[in-house]
């Protein structure tokens, strides 16, 4: 997400979200902290966004009634998968959504919104050229230089040149694959690919990839009608963003083509193409349930194929390599992306991001989108091709950035960080609490239930100790009764009268037991204690 404010209004450029790292355990999606933008909903004029994957669109389900409802601007596609997230969290009918098109204008205050084709890994992507004021603005958004892209509408190369015979104040441009080499690959490969593997496979096929990259869905559908076989599709982001896509007209099907479960137990396992989600080996997705034989409708078989067609995302290669080892164990064989050409990048790569510095010439140049480390090598590259060393600059996340004709500067950090969706809970889970379930998690969990006298202080009942991921309770009672020692050897020195409350006395307790836990066996487990005051 990003903000442009000009003469005291705001423009936010995409919404999306991002998935849980490793160590978020629990958590379902992570989204945009907008607190620097609490109080200034009235100052937002409007919401554009780019194009429709997760991490541009996903986040507007949760923060459009945060950010005053402003209107949305988007492409068909792109409005067309939101409007499904927005009927899911009961939004369709209040949201404003206005549809635009490429080379298309919109006025939205003191900006100008101008939307360019942007070819990407997914239908319908623009990028802006936005005018204000101060100068004129263009982001890329996602972007490649597919000279053969499958929707036959490449990179509108000719209004970038535009821009830079206007004049470009400032550039923002995707910095992605900035440490690629030469042109990333056209679409089209991968349709090449998928034409000479189909044919050659002998037994059902199984092909994951993103459910938003219709293009791709596009090549695997044109690729099993070719072999005559019929596609059932399974996993419900697949379903839903296929039948968007028919319905809005990006993704060409024949009707006689798409085939039920019935159908497909009913035809040899050479006319049948399964198409589903999956690629970055999800546990609980279709294909991971397929690979340990725990889906209830499809199982694999000798001689079957399964095509991953989709990038190793970095954090995923664990998980995906997993899913690989699995479905070879149930007798397929698998193609993706380091031993076939089943998945080119959505992102441009070095020289193609030269040419788009070459042809806009900014002033200011403001790598985004990619890891810091991708800043910095695109900031580097913008200088190579002649922006000026202190005009190419590198910003993290809430450091705003001021521009004028009269040049830039960097003012205070905002605040900004991560949101944790947690089920139906948006922003109640933080980092403490991600904190100990990883102490649970590592750790295991010991509490300890006792009840004491509330005047005496004498011991009731216990103590008893319950453990879960610590130790089996039963092959451990040894251990456990020396920790009930500890507890009483504890009470006994701290008496209720030398303490100032029960919670110092829970304090103790757990103190004690964790420094025994630790001498003894070298391990440090969450301790709870259970007073009870009888």
């Amino acid at each position: 997400m990003m903000a442009l404010e000009c003469r005291g209004r705001i423009l936010v450029i995409d919404c999306g979200l991002m998935f849980p790292e490793a160590y978020m355990l629990g958590i379902d999606l992570v989204i945009p902290d907008i607190s620097a933008l609490a109080g200034r909903e009235k100052d937002i004029v409007g919401l554009v966004l780019t194009h429709g994957h997760e991490d541009h669109i996903g986040a507007v389900p949760f923060l459009l009634e945060r950010l005053g409802n402003p209107p949305v601007y988007a492409t068909g596609l792109t409005l067309g998968l939101l409007r499904n997230k927005l009927e899911e969290h009961g939004l369709a009918r209040s949201a404003r959504l206005e549809q635009v098109a490429p080379r298309q204008s919109v006025e939205l205050g003191p900006f100008t919104v101008e939307f360019f084709r942007s070819a990407h890994s997914i239908v319908d992507g623009v990028g802006l050229g936005i005018r204000t004021p101060a100068g004129l603005v263009v982001h890329t958004g996602d972007i490649k230089l597919d000279p053969t892209p499958v929707d036959g509408q490449p990179t509108d190369l000719a209004r970038l040149a535009a821009y830079g015979e206007e004049g470009v104040l400032l550039l923002l441009s995707d910095s992605t694959n900035v440490e690629r080499e030469g042109h990333t690959l056209s679409e089209r490969v991968v349709g090449e690919a998928l034409a000479g593997i189909l044919p050659r496979c002998a037994g059902r096929v199984l092909v994951a990839t993103f459910s938003s990259n219709i293009h791709r869905i596009q090549q695997v559908v044109d690729a099993a009608v070719a072999c005559g076989r019929k596609i059932h599709v399974t996993g419900r982001s697949m379903v839903a963003n296929m039948a968007v896509a028919r319905q809005l007209g990006y993704l060409q099907v024949p009707d006689d083509t798409l085939i039920g479960l019935g159908q497909m137990r009913d035809l040899a396992k050479d006319q049948v193409l399964i198409i589903t989600t999956g690629s970055q080996g999800e546990p609980l997705s279709a294909l991971s349930r397929i690979a340990m034989d725990d889906h209830r409708q499809i199982q694999l078989e000798k001689g079957d194929s399964v095509i991953l067609s989709s990038k190793f995302i970095p954090g995923n290669e664990k998980a995906i390599s997993d899913l690989i080892n699995h479905l070879y164990r149930r007798g397929a064989e698998v193609f993706y992306e380091t031993t076939s050409e089943v998945h080119v990048s959505g992102h441009a790569s070095q020289e193609e991001l030269k040419q788009i510095l070459a042809l806009a010439r900014p002033r200011f140049f403001v790598p985004v989108h990619g890891e810091y480390r991708h800043l910095v090598k695109h900031a580097q590259l913008a200088r190579s091709m002649g922006v000026a060393p202190e005009n190419a600059v590198v910003i993290e996340n809430g450091l705003p950035l001021v521009l004028s004709e009269n040049g830039l500067r960097l003012e205070d950090r905002v605040e900004t960080g991560r949101v944790f969706v947690d089920g139906k809970g948006v922003g109640d889970v933080g980092f403490m609490e991600l904190r100990d379930r990883s102490h649970l998690a590592n750790h295991g969990l010991v509490v300890i239930l006792l009840a004491l006298n509330q005047t005496s202080g004498q011991i009731i009942y216990g103590p008893e100790l319950f453990t879960r991921g610590f130790v089996p309770e039963e092959e451990s009672q040894e251990l456990l009764d020396q920790a009930r020692q500890v507890i009483c050897g504890t009470l006994t020195e701290h008496s209720l009268a030398a303490l100032a409350d029960w919670e110092e006395l829970r304090v103790e307790v757990r103190k004690a037991l964790r420094r025994f836990f630790n001498r003894t066996i070298g391990r440090r487990p969450l301790i709870l204690p259970m007073v009870l005051e009888l």
